[in-house]
This record gives C-alpha cells, structure tokens and sequence, in this order.
C-alpha cells in the first residue's frame, strides 16, 4: 500500500470515512465519538497504510516529553478502544494488525474521497414529524416517583463507589500496589530501541543501554543482568516472560532513544516479566551535554519504585555532576560500542576512540577506564599482542583512579593489570575487593576475581563459586560459561567441567577457548580420541608451531612418547625463526618426564612475564614438576602462595 498524501483530508475504508485534517470519524454520515488517543491512533495508522508504527512513535506522537502515565498500559486501552468502535478483533484483524512488542500496522483498504460528497452527507437532515402519532404524557405522579427513586439511589451509588475507591486505594498502597505485588529483586535491561532513523546513531543508543546498566547495577539488594547477555535481545520478537525465564529475572526494563541534533529524548519502563505487566514509565528529554543526568535519573526512579535504598556513595554516583563535553562523551560512547565487539579490529578503533574523547577532556575518568579496558582485551584476543598493551592499560586506570576513585570498573581493570606487570597479588586483591564494593553487580569484576585471583591462589572451589556469580549476571556470556569449565578442571572436578564446556559449543560452536579447555579436560581424563578431535580443530586459533606443541603434550601423554619427540624436534627448528609460546612446550616435556628441558621454558616463561605463570599451583599438567625444588622456588618468584 502507498504512503497517503499529506494534501489528502478525506480517506475511506468499509463504510468509514476518515477526516484526516479534524480527526472526525463518520460512518453512514453520522460521526462517531471516540476519544482522542483512539482518533490519532487511527490518523497515523492510516497516513501509513501496510507499514509498521512503532509503540514507541504512538506513545510519542500522544504523550509529551515529561508526562508520566504508564504509556503501555494507556496505549493498550486506546488500541482497544479504537477496535471496539470499528468492530475490529486484535485475533482476526480487518484493520490494525498486532506485531507483538513491535507495534501496529493498518491492514485494510483505503481510498482516497473527494470532499464534497462527504461534506454533503454530514448535513443534519431535517426531522420528519409524524403527526398521526399522538404525544406521549407523563403524569405528574410517575415523574415524581421517578425523581423519588433518583434521590434514593443515587446516595447509595455514590457511597458504594465511596466505599470501593477507599477499599481499592488502601489495598494497592498498603501492598504496594500493582507493583510490588511480587518484590522485583533482578533486572534485565533490553537494548534501548534507536527510534532517531538514522542506523549510524545505533552505537548512541547502545551507549546509553550500557549507561543505564550501569547506573543500575550500583543498587543495592538487585541483580542486574551484564550487558553482555541482554545485548542479545536486540530486535528480538521473543516476549518478556521468554526472555524472562531465559535470563532468570523477574523484572525488565526496556525502552527507547530519540536524538534530534543537540536534544535527545529517553523513554523506559520498568515491567513485571514473570506477568507482562507494565508497572511505571517515564519519559526524559535533555540536551546532549545532560544526557548522563537523564538516564541516571531514571535508575534513581526506578530504585524508588521497587523502593530500592540508595546508600550515600551510590547517590553521589548517579548524581554525575560533573559535566563531559558532548563531543568526548559521543566519541566514550563510539569507544564502548567498538570495546564490545571483542576482536582485534574492534578494540583498536576503541583504543583510538577514547583516546579521543580523553583529547577532549582530559580529566574523562570513565574515558581512561574504557582504554584501560580496551588494551587488556587487545592483550588477550589479539595474535600477537602489542607489547606495551599491558603497561598502557595500567596507567589508563591508575589515571581513572585518580580522577575519580569511585569507579568500580577501573578498580576491576587496574586488578587485573597489576599482577601481569608486577606479580603484585595483595595490591590485586584489594581493588578487586573494592570494584565489587562499589558495584556488586559488575560481572567482569566477580568473572575476573574468581578467575585472576581466586584461582590462581589455589582456592579453586571458591574460584567456581564467584565464576557462578558472574554467570548469574551474565548467563548467556561464552567466556564466562567457558571460564567455569576450566576452573573445574583446575578443581580436579572433570566430570563437571566436561559438560559444562560441552554445554557452551551447544549454543556457539565456534567458540575457540571452549574447544581447547575441553581438549584439556579430555586429555585429563584419559579420553584421548575425543582430546585429539578436539586439538584438531584448535589449528586456526593456536597458529602451527603452539598446536605443534599442544600435538607432542598430548602424544606423550597418550603413551606415544616417540612420536611426541619427533614433533617437538619439529618446533624446536620453528623456534628459531619463529616465536613458540612456553607453555605448551613446558606441559609436552613434563609428560616426557624431561624436567630439565621443561623449566628451560618455564624461566623462558617467566622471564617474558606471560600471564601462564599466574597459573603454576592449579595446572594439572604441571603436577609432574610439582616436587622438584626449582618449581617451588619459580612459584616464589611469582609472588604467589606455596
């Protein structure tokens, strides 16, 4: 169907006409009386005949920025208004069709009518007065038995409805209402929609979801799901209690982003998953330069609304009064969307892009956390790693720190960085604990503690616990699910960790880390047929001469020790042109039993400071080495427990 002209006053569809310059709606000539919300609803579905109007645009179009109604909840009423007054069923449309979460669109025929017949048709025609039909005569006596009953009743009705308003009144507010019938104690907030047209400001308004998330994820006494998984609902058609159960949370927060040069519009809800039962919604319009204000203003709303306690330091924090030049927080926000692409290309453009903003302004706190973060991602996923990666990323975040002290993820980031620069375990430990302080809710900062730390302590049951944590916060992250399975095995708890691993290549099977760890756990556990399957697949990812190594590890430890020497000799010749991570070549000569050749590697190891020596009290494969002096004093060296 075509657009309708905007010059067009009247359109016709059944036996309706439609003013579309008055909003009238006649049908027959008579005009049928239908409320506003309804009569506009019609206009703008008919002024785009077959295509989608967005609840969002509807919600817009009737309510002003800084009304606060439940939009969805009033929307839906007029909807079903508009259906009762055309006959329409939202099961069997003839005119609005349903699109679930989406919105609606105009099904039926319209035509284009000239104005004079329907001018004509809306003259009042003249009444025609039979006059052999008597006039009808009420006696005195009925009409004051009328008013009689009037004067009784109506003080009985007025009570009643009296009484039924107090009743309903006092039941909600002393329940805490529709609301909080069902305390709301963990929270998705699904990627706020870009209703702006324009697919370039998409990185906008997934900047301000992770703005929310984060604002969010600082109360108290709510689990906050990490960006991470809920950024996966993007544009889905699932509804909320799916989404709901899939992401284990009994409240969700959705919404919408609307950028017109310098002023932006924000609208979210807050809605009752399990029910999909809309509870409160608002609308925020600000300028650019106040954006943060807006959307820390609504975590602080809906904290009230699920009568959340805000403490002193989390008040100071979604106060943001400190202002950011438009200009960098636009580059912070293109920063954050290219960090959360987690590939080499990404984190470069990130790296660029905070650097930017921090131009800028150079004293953007969250701008240095952002690079910070982004060169220890470009340490771990690119192929070769820049070799100032991690002392960049270090004095990133000790600038954060020092710009504000209160950011949990610069505390998480500095933890990170320190011992791989310094072995500084107990400094770790502290801004761990900090981060985790300052935003129980941060899943980076619970996966990293339990990962970086915990286990590397040798506290590997208490690592799988925190792991679990951070999998509650981000249930649909790989990393995470894969970070559990090896920390099992580090647990010496293979059973488990197999089909936890197993369980990640279900729902991506490309996921290179899973397939090493459970190439790992398989080799531990004497399955070698299914470990070599899986190294086999390792290839690509670990490059020739490491998947050489991981190859004479795993001969060796199968019993075909001659053969794993012949491939070592193999890497031992690409070492001399080429670079050979130590690690592999350490656990292939420990199941030789050649202790001496394996702690030539592990001083190579450790003289490059790579992040493999944080693991020497958990790895299994190094439990051969394990009586000998020389790895209890590498294990010294490293700063870490004996």
């Amino acid at each position: 169907m075509e657009v309708i002209p905007q010059n067009t006053k009247f359109v016709r569809f059944a036996d309706y006409t439609l003013d579309l310059q008055t909003a009238e709606l006649i049908r027959n000539g008579e005009k049928i009386t239908l409320q506003d919300q309804s009569l506009h609803i019609l206009t703008a579905l008919i002024e785009s005949p077959g295509q989608l109007v967005t609840r969002e645009q509807l919600i817009e179009k009737l309510w002003p920025a800084g009304t606060y109604v439940d939009f969805d909840q009033s929307l839906n009423k007029a909807i079903a208004r508009l259906r009762e007054a055309l006959g329409d069923h939202a099961e069997h449309p003839r005119f609005v069709e349903t699109l679930p979460r989406r919105g609606y669109r105009w099904i039926g025929k319209v035509e284009r009518v000239d104005p004079e017949p329907v001018l004509a048709a809306r003259e009042p025609a003249v009444p025609v007065v039979n006059q052999s039909v008597p006039p009808v005569v009420i006696a005195p006596k009925t009409v004051w038995r009328k008013q009689r009953i009037s004067l009784i009743l109506f003080p009985l009705l007025l009570g009643f409805t009296l009484v039924l308003g107090w009743w309903t009144y006092h039941r909600l507010n002393s329940s805490g209402g529709i609301a909080t019938s069902l305390p709301i104690r963990s929270l998705a907030v699904l990627p706020l929609a870009n209703l702006s047209g324009d697919r370039e400001q998409d990185y906008f308004a997934e900047g301000l979801t992770d703005e929310l998330i984060t604002d969010l994820a600082m109360l108290s006494n709510v689990r906050v799901i990490s960006r991470t998984s809920a950024i996966q609902y993007s544009g889905t058609r699932k509804s909320v209690p799916q989404i709901a159960r899939e992401l284990q949370v009994d409240g969700i927060v959705e919404g919408s982003v609307t950028r017109s040069g310098d002023r932006v519009r924000i609208r979210v809800q807050l809605i009752d998953a399990p029910h999909d039962r809309h509870i409160w919604a608002a609308a925020y319009e600000r300028d650019l330069k106040d954006v943060t204000d807006a959307e820390a203003t609504a975590a602080r709303d809906i904290a009230n609304e699920l009568r959340l306690e805000i403490t002193g330091p989390q008040q100071a924090r979604l106060t943001k009064a400190r202002p950011v030049p438009p200009e960098a927080y636009e580059l912070y926000l293109k920063g954050r969307y290219f960090w959360n692409k987690r590939d080499e290309s990404g984190l470069n453009k990130a790296i660029d892009y905070f650097q930017q903003a921090i131009a800028i302004d150079p004293n953007y706190a969250e701008a240095y956390a952002g690079l910070s973060d982004a060169h220890i991602l470009l340490f771990a996923y690119a192929p070769v790693p820049p070799a100032m990666s991690l002392q960049n990323a270090k004095a990133a975040a000790e600038r954060a720190l020092y710009l504000d002290n209160s950011l949990a993820e610069a505390h998480a980031s500095l933890a990170m960085v320190i011992p791989l620069v310094s072995w500084n375990w107990e400094e770790s430990r502290k801004h761990y604990e900090r981060a985790l302080e300052l935003n129980p809710n941060y899943a980076t900062a619970r996966h990293w503690y339990g990962d970086a730390y915990l286990g590397l302590m040798g506290r590997a049951h208490e690592a799988v616990e925190e792991i679990r944590k951070a999998q509650a916060l981000d249930p649909l992250s790989a990393i995470i699910a894969t970070d559990l399975g090896k920390n099992l095995i580090f647990a010496r708890r293979y059973d488990e960790a197999i089909p936890q691993l197993e369980k990640v290549l279900e729902l991506d099977p490309n996921f290179g880390l899973a397939h090493y760890w459970l190439y790992y756990a398989y080799t531990e556990k004497r399955k070698y047929t299914d470990a070599f399957a899986e190294l086999v697949k390792l290839e690509p990812m670990l490059g020739h001469p490491r998947f050489l190594a991981e190859k004479a590890f795993l001969m060796a430890r199968s019993g075909d020790r001659t053969q794993a020497r012949k491939v070592l000799t193999e890497v031992l010749q690409i070492s001399r042109t080429e670079y050979v991570n130590p690690a592999a070549m350490v656990y292939a000569y420990s199941a030789l039993g050649e202790n001496d050749q394996a702690f030539v590697w592990l001083e190579k190891a450790y003289d490059e400071h790579l992040p493999f020596m944080g693991s020497l009290k958990i790895v299994p494969a190094l439990d051969p080495l394990r009586s000998d002096p020389r790895f209890s004093d590498l294990v010294r060296r490293v700063g870490l427990p004996l």
